[in-house]
Protein backbone atom coordinates (compact mmCIF):
# COMPACT_ATOMS: atom_id res chain seq x y z
CA UNK A 1 0.00 0.00 0.00
CA UNK A 2 1.37 3.15 -1.01
CA UNK A 3 1.93 6.31 1.50
CA UNK A 4 -0.58 8.06 0.16
CA UNK A 5 -3.03 5.77 0.28
CA UNK A 6 -2.04 5.31 4.04
CA UNK A 7 -2.53 8.96 4.61
CA UNK A 8 -5.87 9.04 3.21
CA UNK A 9 -7.30 5.90 4.86
CA UNK A 10 -5.38 7.38 8.06
CA UNK A 11 -7.47 10.72 7.67
CA UNK A 12 -10.91 9.22 6.84
CA UNK A 13 -10.23 7.30 9.98
CA UNK A 14 -9.67 10.52 11.95
CA UNK A 15 -12.71 12.55 10.45
CA UNK A 16 -15.20 9.33 11.14
CA UNK A 17 -14.02 9.06 14.35
CA UNK A 18 -14.69 12.98 14.95
CA UNK A 19 -18.13 12.66 13.18
CA UNK A 20 -18.73 9.53 15.82
CA UNK A 21 -17.44 11.84 18.89
CA UNK A 22 -19.65 14.92 17.98
CA UNK A 23 -22.56 13.03 17.64
CA UNK A 24 -21.87 10.97 20.89
CA UNK A 25 -21.82 14.66 22.48
CA UNK A 26 -24.74 15.95 20.95
CA UNK A 27 -26.79 12.99 22.16
CA UNK A 28 -25.41 13.43 26.14
CA UNK A 29 -26.35 16.97 25.41
CA UNK A 30 -29.66 16.40 24.60
CA UNK A 31 -29.85 13.63 27.17
CA UNK A 32 -29.46 16.21 30.24
CA UNK A 33 -31.90 18.93 28.65
CA UNK A 34 -35.86 18.40 29.48
CA UNK A 35 -38.09 15.76 28.31
CA UNK A 36 -39.20 17.24 26.31
CA UNK A 37 -36.17 18.54 24.05
CA UNK A 38 -34.68 15.32 24.03
CA UNK A 39 -37.81 14.21 22.79
CA UNK A 40 -37.58 16.16 19.76
CA UNK A 41 -34.34 15.62 19.34
CA UNK A 42 -34.54 11.80 19.34
CA UNK A 43 -37.54 12.08 16.90
CA UNK A 44 -35.24 12.97 14.13
CA UNK A 45 -32.82 10.18 14.94
CA UNK A 46 -32.61 7.34 12.48
CA UNK A 47 -34.63 4.69 13.66
CA UNK A 48 -32.59 2.37 15.60
CA UNK A 49 -29.18 3.61 14.82
CA UNK A 50 -28.66 5.71 17.77
CA UNK A 51 -29.34 2.66 19.94
CA UNK A 52 -26.98 0.50 17.51
CA UNK A 53 -23.88 2.41 17.68
CA UNK A 54 -23.77 4.50 20.35
CA UNK A 55 -23.71 3.40 24.28
CA UNK A 56 -26.83 4.96 24.36
CA UNK A 57 -28.10 2.86 27.74
CA UNK A 58 -24.33 3.83 29.59
CA UNK A 59 -24.83 7.93 28.29
CA UNK A 60 -28.51 7.35 29.75
CA UNK A 61 -27.72 6.16 33.26
CA UNK A 62 -24.86 8.89 33.72
CA UNK A 63 -26.72 11.55 31.90
CA UNK A 64 -30.10 11.25 34.50
CA UNK A 65 -27.89 9.90 37.90
CA UNK A 66 -28.33 13.37 39.69
CA UNK A 67 -26.61 14.61 42.73
CA UNK A 68 -28.69 13.45 45.77
CA UNK A 69 -26.55 11.99 48.26
CA UNK A 70 -27.92 9.30 51.19
CA UNK A 71 -29.33 12.27 54.21
CA UNK A 72 -30.00 14.68 51.88
CA UNK A 73 -33.67 16.88 51.69
CA UNK A 74 -35.48 15.55 49.09
CA UNK A 75 -36.09 17.55 46.18
CA UNK A 76 -39.58 20.01 46.21
CA UNK A 77 -42.08 18.69 43.42
CA UNK A 78 -45.69 18.61 43.12
CA UNK A 79 -47.34 15.57 41.29
CA UNK A 80 -51.75 15.49 40.65
CA UNK A 81 -54.09 13.57 43.05
CA UNK A 82 -55.43 10.12 42.06
CA UNK A 83 -58.24 11.15 41.83
CA UNK A 84 -57.24 14.19 39.84
CA UNK A 85 -59.35 16.81 41.79
CA UNK A 86 -55.72 18.57 42.87
CA UNK A 87 -52.34 18.30 43.17
CA UNK A 88 -50.24 17.93 46.30
CA UNK A 89 -46.86 19.66 47.10
CA UNK A 90 -44.17 17.30 49.14
CA UNK A 91 -42.72 20.57 50.72
CA UNK A 92 -46.84 20.42 52.01
CA UNK A 93 -46.48 17.47 54.08
CA UNK A 94 -45.82 17.17 57.32
CA UNK A 95 -43.33 14.44 58.68
CA UNK A 96 -46.12 13.12 60.61
CA UNK A 97 -47.01 12.13 57.22
CA UNK A 98 -45.27 9.11 55.49
CA UNK A 99 -44.56 9.60 51.44
CA UNK A 100 -44.06 6.34 49.39
CA UNK A 101 -43.35 7.03 45.80
CA UNK A 102 -43.23 4.23 43.12
CA UNK A 103 -41.90 4.20 40.15
CA UNK A 104 -42.48 1.92 37.86
CA UNK A 105 -45.39 0.22 35.81
CA UNK A 106 -47.74 -2.92 36.87
CA UNK A 107 -49.19 -3.43 33.79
Amino acid sequence: MSISKRKFLVRLLIGLLMVYASLTAFIWWAMRKPPETFGRVMAEMPGPVVFLLFPFETLWTHARAGHLQLGDVAPDFSLMKQDKSGKVQLSSLTAQQPVVLVFGSYT
